[in-house]
């Protein structure tokens, strides 16, 4: 059994990048599912290797950490990834580490809104109003702009030639949006260019596998636990 554990839901997108990214390098672990919707996560169990009682989490040995891309850097430093997937050379890390920063108020933000007001309102029996799920999309809109216009811009990659950490984790994050029914690539060709090849680089076959929950939550029955439900709610602020 492999020392290195992940705990992991891939209903969760910061899960599916650190799994992608650790599958995708060959890295050896043992993958530790907490189910979000059981509260398992709440555990005391689980507490001791994350006491913020969040998923994505790591348990190297003795040591634990949190927080998906602190994990993603922890593994390529660790298992030294081949290098574009975090650039040695200083202005290319600098530029992944500039998507990095910029992404937890921007794409993972407004991607996690728009799954939540398209999806996730309807399960909790709170729907939002049209008003507000056409300000959730504006957003969403704005941010993927931003990140085609200014972090693509005219290059294969947001960080050039290569996929990198960046790549992985801002196309994770566009198809949560995608799992809530936004039809994001239809109208943007070059995005959907850069989808592909991001795609192509981890294997087809790993990204879908990835991905295969989410894109089929809805027809997923699976009831999410009483005790859950009145938290859930509460985060659905928008």
């Amino acid at each position: 059994m492999a020392e290195l554990s992940l705990y992991l839901d891939l209903l969760s997108q910061p899960c599916r990048s650190v799994y992608i990214f650790a599958k995708a390098n060959n890295i050896p672990f043992q993958f530790a599912e907490v189910r979000l919707s059981k509260g398992e996560q709440l555990g005391e169990d689980f507490a001791k290797v994350n006491a913020f009682c969040k998923v994505p989490a790591l348990k190297d040995g003795d040591f634990t950490l949190s927080e998906s891309i602190a994990i993603l850097l922890y593994l390529a430093r660790k298992f030294n990834t081949p290098d574009h997937w975090y650039p040695s050379d200083l202005q290319k890390r600098a530029r992944v580490d500039e998507y990095l920063a910029w992404q937890h108020t921007n794409t993972r933000l407004h991607c996690y809104k728009v799954f939540w007001a398209k999806h996730m309102s309807i399960i909790l029996g709170q729907e939002v109003s049209s008003e507000k799920l056409d300000c959730v999309i504006t957003e969403f809109n704005t941010t993927v702009t931003n990140l085609e216009k200014v972090f693509l811009a005219d290059k294969p990659f947001l960080v050039g030639e290569e996929i990198s950490v960046a790549d992985l984790v801002a196309l994770v994050e566009i198809m949560q949006a995608v799992a809530g029914g936004l039809d994001v690539f239809e109208d943007r060709p070059k995005l959907a260019a850069w989808k592909q090849r991001v795609v192509e680089a981890v294997g087809e076959e790993l990204f879908n596998e990835a991905h295969a929950q989410i894109l089929n939550v809805k027809e997923q029955n699976e009831a999410i636990a009483p005790e859950i439900v009145e938290a859930l709610k509460a985060k659905l602020v928008l």
